[in-house]
């Protein structure tokens, strides 16, 4: 397939209009405005082993009609898709695995399309310019992460290994009230979820902040608490802090930030996102140690807003089986690889179908634990 595309050197090089011409406005972090300002506040490029690679195939009008939001990787850290096995085992056999190709929103495991097309717009030509890269280049591979199901037959039908992982999510089935999702919940689930709550919020004030009632001090205190957080998970975080005052800025119509306060001083927060139709859940952190403080605001507070904004679900980040007992209920994630090398691919093909095994088998048994009731049982 004979395909024209062009690397632009950034997000921020790409016009507003065009690139959310293609990308959409329901998942917020896809929008132009959302990874431009990775850029701009340097959580990406730079040396953060993120290098911005976005692919673009123009229309006959010369504008974007598809768009890969691609970045040269130098490590696999902050994807949420494991492949330091893979990367291991190719170093092992003489070969370079670094740089690779990442097709993905950086930092952030949620769901969406990773080919943005443009209305009309077919995905074929944007996967084999994606090739292109990788075979021009000499890279080892291409991973496109957390793609959502509709665009996965394309990326089959281009031959790119597909790979299956779980997250938990939380679904609204038309709930009035919190109240209104327990009374859906096995009796002794309820009453531990109550217990929960009321210890969490014993003695503190809950507040959900948005727009411009989020100020500086308030990005101030969450700072401290992302740093916390992500120096005990990643070694170091990767957000900036110049990245948190410029997304109030951009997108403070579309931030959540929940916050608890002892005597008018922050102790915990919770970081949200707005979509069109979910509530997701990024970045959490305290600087009081309080029992069941991180379930009260990542989860059930989450519940509160979706409810109150008429959402669809609630995703919470990635893995956890701790959600399971919090009414969030296993579901599919995907991913799809490009591997060249034809011996390389075949071992990957290998440990993909048989991960795939163990992840449905494990999902299914997850989906037992939920916290409803089961049908003819008593509330």
């Amino acid at each position: 397939m004979a395909v024209t595309a062009r690397i632009a050197r950034g997000v921020g090089e790409i016009a507003a209009a065009d690139w959310d011409a293609c990308a959409g406005g329901d998942n917020p972090f896809l929008s132009h405005a959302f990874l431009s300002l990775l850029e701009r506040s340097g959580s990406v490029g730079g040396r953060s082993g993120w290098t911005p690679l976005p692919i673009v195939v123009d229309g006959a009008d010369g504008r974007p009609a598809a768009i890969a939001p691609a970045y040269a990787k130098t490590h696999s850290q902050g994807e949420y898709v494991f492949d330091h096995g893979w990367a291991d085992a190719w170093e092992r056999a003489g070969g370079s695995y670094y740089p690779k190709l990442q097709v993905a929103v950086p930092f952030t495991p949620v769901p969406g399309p990773r080919l943005l097309l443009r209305e009309g717009a077919e995905p074929a030509p944007l996967i084999a310019a994606i090739e292109a890269v990788v075979d021009q280049n000499g890279l080892s591979s291409a991973h496109a992460t957390f793609v959502e199901a509709e665009q996965i037959p394309a990326f089959e039908a281009a031959g790119w290994l597909v790979r299956e992982g779980v997250q938990f999510h939380w679904a609204n089935r038309d709930y009035s009230s919190f109240d209104d999702f327990l009374a859906d919940l096995a009796s002794r689930k309820r009453k531990n979820l109550r217990k929960e709550r009321a210890a969490a919020t014993e003695g503190l004030t809950i507040r959900h902040l948005t727009g411009a009632e989020i100020t500086e001090s308030h990005w101030d205190a969450f700072w401290l608490f992302y740093q916390d957080t992500g120096s005990r998970k990643w070694g170091r975080p990767y957000l900036t802090r110049a990245f948190f005052s410029m997304l109030g800025e951009a997108m403070g119509d579309r931030v959540l930030l929940i916050l608890a306060e002892r005597d008018g001083m922050a102790v915990a927060g919770a970081l949200n996102l707005i979509g069109a139709d979910a509530l997701y859940g990024r970045y959490w952190g305290c600087s009081e140690d309080v029992p069941f403080l991180h379930f009260e605001l990542c989860y059930y507070q989450a519940i509160d807003a979706a409810i109150a904004r008429g959402l669809a679900r609630v995703e919470a980040g990635a893995q956890g089986e701790h959600k399971l007992a919090r009414g969030y209920a296993p579901v599919a994630t995907w991913s799809a690889h490009y591997i060249p090398d034809p011996s390389f691919r075949r071992a990957v093909a290998d440990f993909v179908e048989r991960e795939r095994l163990a992840v449905e088998r494990e999902a299914e048994y997850l989906g037992e634990l939920t916290p409803f009731r089961k049908p003819g049982s008593p509330g």
